[in-house]
């Protein structure tokens, strides 16, 4: 069955309300949408986000790769030679992971219409449907106390709480939040480069001593891999990369470094589902979880996300909330959201139409 058009479109869609970290402050995400279609009508669909400071791609870029030399290597294949075409379509552009994330996705959703899978059972099966965490945007600690508070009385029994602009104040954040919501509730926190090597130590260990929490993602800067190393040394809580990982390579490097505890997949850094896939199976090999996240995305790449977070055993945390953060939560398929559980559709592919 032959790819006949390969179609992309870019959309905006607004957030409830401004999404804080310490690279960024969003309040709508422009996402370009692609649309693969067969020669028999049927149609894939993905989506991609522009992250400037994560994976140096803008809208213009991220669009121009798919209409460019992406097509170029997918267009007139066959649907069912689909590992030859991830393959093609990797090599053809250097970097561009989140325009490879988008017809991945595509390209996946139209490979499981073609068959009648829905993409979960294609990759695997699953036991439980993931269970997300809810972020807390960086900001005063009085408004992030009470972000927090209103965040479990939505159901919300792990928090994602977003640090790194300032130890001190980091510390007062974490306190207040752990004094609102209890002993009960996991916290997780995320500090998105925003320390060095020395201030991650100080800040974690102190926390250790008076505040409980699970684990910590990216302490230092993405290009410090030794600064895992060293922080992770040095502290008994669960260091995990996030802006460090973006291929299988990485995660091999990580892995045989010891610089880490935990591994967080994103399918926008990564280049889509085979590549993530491929990096929790690597992980999985050396004993190392992984988290699987998103960036400030549409529901279409989430939704894949979460197909491939149902069915790989080795992803055993989940953060998947971020088209919970959209102002327009529709959608025909897809994820339907039962408090902080994704429940994934059986129809074909990622679930949508």
């Amino acid at each position: 069955m032959k790819i006949t058009e390969i179609r992309t479109n870019k959309t905006s869609k607004p957030l409830e309300k401004a999404f804080k970290t310490a690279l960024r402050e969003v309040t709508e995400i422009e996402v370009i949408d692609v649309v693969i279609k067969l020669e028999n009508g049927a149609a894939g669909i993905g989506s991609a986000a522009s992250t400037w400071k994560i994976t140096g791609e803008s809208l213009a870029s991220i669009q121009a790769a798919i209409d460019g030399p992406i097509k170029q290597a997918v267009l007139n294949r066959n649907i069912e030679e689909l590992e030859d075409i991830l393959i093609k379509a990797e090599a053809s552009c250097v970097g561009n992971t989140s325009a490879k994330a988008a017809v991945d996705i595509a390209l996946h959703d139209a490979y499981c219409q073609i068959f009648h899978l829905p993409l979960h059972q294609y990759l695997g099966g699953g036991a439980e449907f993931p269970v997300t965490d809810m972020t807390i945007g960086i900001d005063a600690p009085e408004i992030m106390q009470q972000d927090a508070r209103d965040r479990v009385g939505q159901g919300y029994h792990t928090l994602k709480i977003k640090v790194g602009n300032d130890e001190q104040i980091d510390i007062s954040r974490i306190q207040k939040i752990r004094e609102s919501v209890g002993d009960e509730v996991a916290l997780r926190l995320d500090a998105n480069q925003g320390w060095n090597r020395k201030q991650a130590v100080n800040v974690i260990c102190y926390l250790e001593a008076n505040a409980s929490i699970e684990l910590v993602e990216q302490p230092v800067p993405a290009n410090d891999f030794e600064g895992l190393k060293y922080v992770r040394d040095r502290v008994d809580t669960p260091i995990m990369a996030d802006e460090s990982l973006f291929s299988p390579f990485d995660a091999f490097r990580l892995i045989k470094m010891e610089a880490v505890d935990l591994l967080n997949i994103k399918l926008m850094k990564s280049g889509g589902i085979r590549r993530a896939k491929q990096i929790a199976d690597t992980a999985q090999s050396a004993g190392i979880e992984c988290m699987i996240g998103s960036m400030m995305e549409s529901s279409v790449s989430v939704t894949a996300a979460a197909h491939l977070a149902y069915a790989h055993s080795n992803i055993t945390r989940f953060d998947l909330d971020a088209a919970l953060w959209l102002k327009d939560q529709s959608s025909e398929g897809g994820i339907t959201w039962h408090g902080a559980t994704a429940e994934l559709s059986h129809k074909p592919g990622l679930g949508f139409g």
